[in-house]
């Protein structure tokens, strides 16, 4: 992406997902060394969260640790977009066959957002960040919501995504992507294997609801070793998953 950020605003949204993953109280010198930020400049950010309310100070312990206000500015959302408790039990249930890292994923532009993820169960297996994006022409995820717009829109949606993919070899060519996405059109399911990591493979499957206008993917991702074998079976479990899941109206 291309657009250039205001400093002072990336810097707020990473001190917040900073304790997203982190999740316990941190001081200031630990904050500035983890984000690479002058002492200075995270002297001033971690007092003004304070005295909006969104950050707690312990004058003891001299650490910081965000306040419910955080949680205030983005709990609605949650239900707005999964107001139907349906779409996680799918996920559970599809991790608690499998083992494997399950997310929930919509477009956003010319890229696939996993907005929901549950992480592996195995030893060896791939991270999928929470909120993260992927052009959509790098997973079999991508190609399912490619497969909801007409010919038309995928032309310019591949073309798009290409562009906004650095590696030339990592592109995708338009013919390839067409006979991907008509089969994903046919099967609503799609499997691929070495895309987008290397050894990994991923089932998918739309599933007969749109959150906010947009089509939704289930899927789910693991090491070719333990997916390939279980190719079939998983396909078979996703689009029975897909089925079991009441259908927005029109959708039916």
């Amino acid at each position: 992406m291309t657009v250039s950020p205001i400093k002072s605003a990336v810097r707020v949204l990473e001190v917040l997902d900073f304790f997203r993953q982190h999740r316990e109280p941190v001081s200031l010198k630990g904050i500035a060394e983890q984000l690479n930020y002058p002492a200075s400049s995270a002297t001033v950010l971690l007092k003004n969260l304070t005295a909006m309310g969104y950050l707690s100070y312990d004058r003891a312990a001299r650490t910081y640790f965000p306040t419910l206000k955080v949680a205030a500015l983005g709990d609605w959302i949650s239900h707005e977009l999964f107001g139907r408790g349906e779409m996680f039990e799918l996920m559970q249930d599809l991790h608690a066959a499998t083992g494997e890292t399950v997310s929930i994923a919509l477009q956003n532009d010319v890229y696939l957002q996993h907005i929901r993820v549950i992480q592996s169960a195995h030893p060896l297996r791939f991270h999928t960040e929470e909120g993260s994006l992927r052009p959509l022409t790098q997973s079999a995820t991508g190609w399912l919501l490619l497969s909801t717009h007409n010919d038309a829109a995928v032309e310019k949606l591949v073309r798009r995504a290409n562009i906004a993919i650095p590696r030339s070899q990592d592109r995708q060519p338009l013919a390839l992507m067409q006979e991907r996405i008509a089969q994903a059109r046919k099967e609503r399911t799609a499997y691929a294997e070495n895309i987008p990591l290397l050894g990994g493979a991923t089932v998918a499957t739309l599933l007969p609801v749109k959150i906010q206008g947009k089509a939704v993917v289930l899927g789910m991702g693991g090491t070719i070793d333990r997916i390939r074998p279980n190719k079939d079976k998983y396909l078979k479990l996703v689009r029975e998953l897909s089925a079991s899941m009441k259908p927005d109206p029109e959708e039916t």
